[in-house]
């Protein structure tokens, strides 16, 4: 059963609509004016909303776009007569209105009729969607390669930190794929279908980075010809991903303190504030602790980024995914480099296994695609980096030229 707002102009027919449809089990609002129609948009959330079109002052057109701009999941009916019937019928062909009913006899049946239709697309869409979101999450886990404890651990993390709307802070070394978990943690999210947006906070100056963060508008500084939205303007509704968050200046760290505290942003050169919503996910490489000890971190920031503190563990902690790694990047790059190449030699698994990986999963992904490029044969020899100095001295004494560094 639905909730439903009724709007007509006509008393009676509210009345007659409220009587018959809760019979029907539906929870029902009616209001007699489209002025009194968008202040209930605006306080509640709909399945339904059924208007009439003809109305003085504010018509059911005017209903139907503001419940599309401010509730969009939102279905609407409209109620026609004869004289604005083919306004009803261009609403529902532009995809704004869900269906549309003339008024006479058997008005009430129509309308049953049409709610039910109506409510029951709506369920058959919200279970597409949340299919494809189910499915969406799935392959975004599956981006992050690995069995162990470790990063079993890591995706029951995301998926159990995902609904929620807290600040979350990943750290790690570099080249353990922070962002890729910051990803998934949105598309397990119900932001999912709005955008996610990623910044490296190092590297801007402060007052680029203040430009690209929250904006400016024309005349704000030389060069400043029209208006441009900030990213946290862009990712409104989703998901903003502050990488190196370390690297951030303590006077831009003071405007950002602000961003999360007010729920808005000044663009530069602007007296007014735009109000957002978004998911802030930050992320470093560095020792945040020793840095707000050091006075180069402010601490009430560090509190508000650090909601919920995600760590991905380096690949040394978990040598037995290395062998699935080293699969999917040749898997990856094998193809794009036209090379049939359909294993890994035995000796060069077992020795990057044993390897200690400092730059981690990036490293790994480099040295397995330096591997497949060099590759003359349908096995993969990979060679390890700390080796990479003696074969450039021995490829340079047997004369073999413009061996890479």
């Amino acid at each position: 059963m639905g909730n439903i707002l009724v709007c007509d102009d006509e008393r009676s027919i509210c009345e007659m609509l409220d009587i018959a449809l809760r019979r029907e089990g539906h929870k029902i609002e009616t209001v007699n004016s489209g002025e009194a129609a968008k202040r209930k948009i605006d306080g509640a959330l709909y399945d339904l909303i059924i208007t009439d079109i003809k109305m003085p002052n504010i018509d059911g057109i005017e209903v139907l776009r503001h419940a599309h701009a401010t509730s969009p999941e939102s279905a609407v009916i409209l109620i026609t007569a004869v004289d604005d019937y083919e306004a009803a019928v261009e609403a529902v062909k532009a995809g704004g209105a869900s269906d549309y009913i003339r008024k006479g006899p058997g008005l009430v049946d129509e309308i049953k009729l049409a709610i039910n239709r109506t409510l029951e697309k709506a369920s058959l869409s919200k279970q597409n969607f949340a299919f494809r979101r189910d499915a969406a999450a799935r392959n975004s886990l599956d981006n992050i390669i690995g069995v162990s404890a470790a990063m079993e651990k890591l995706k029951q993390t995301i998926r159990t930190v995902a609904s929620t709307g807290s600040t979350i802070l990943i750290y790690g070394e570099s080249g353990t794929g922070k962002e890729l978990v910051a990803r998934a943690v949105h598309v397990c999210s119900p932001r999912v279908t709005e955008p996610f947006v990623s910044v490296n906070c190092g590297a801007f100056p402060e007052t680029l980075l203040e430009s690209e963060l929250f904006g400016y508008v024309k005349g704000a500084f030389t060069g400043a010809n029209q208006n441009k939205r900030g990213l946290f303007e862009v990712a409104d509704g989703g998901t903003i991903f502050l990488d190196e968050i370390g690297e951030m200046t303590l006077a831009m760290q003071v405007k950002l303190l602000r961003v999360l505290q007010e729920r808005t942003v000044r663009p530069v050169g602007s007296a007014s504030e735009i109000p957002i919503d978004v998911r802030v996910i930050a992320a470093t490489n560095r020792d945040l602790d020793k840095q707000v000890a050091e006075n180069t971190f402010r601490e009430d920031l560090y509190y508000r980024l650090s909601v919920i503190p995600i760590r991905v563990p380096g690949l040394r902690e978990r040598r037995e995914d290395i062998p699935l790694l080293v699969n999917h990047f040749l898997k990856k790059y094998a193809p794009a480099a036209g090379k049939s190449i359909e294993r890994v030699d035995a000796a060069s698994l077992a020795a990057l296994c044993e390897y200690e990986w400092p730059g981690n999963v990036r490293q790994l992904e480099n040295a397995v695609e330096r591997a497949v490029a060099l590759e003359p044969t349908q096995q993969l020899h990979v060679e390890l980096p700390a080796e990479r100095p003696k074969a450039k001295a021995a490829a340079a004494a047997a004369g073999i030229p413009g061996m890479p560094d």
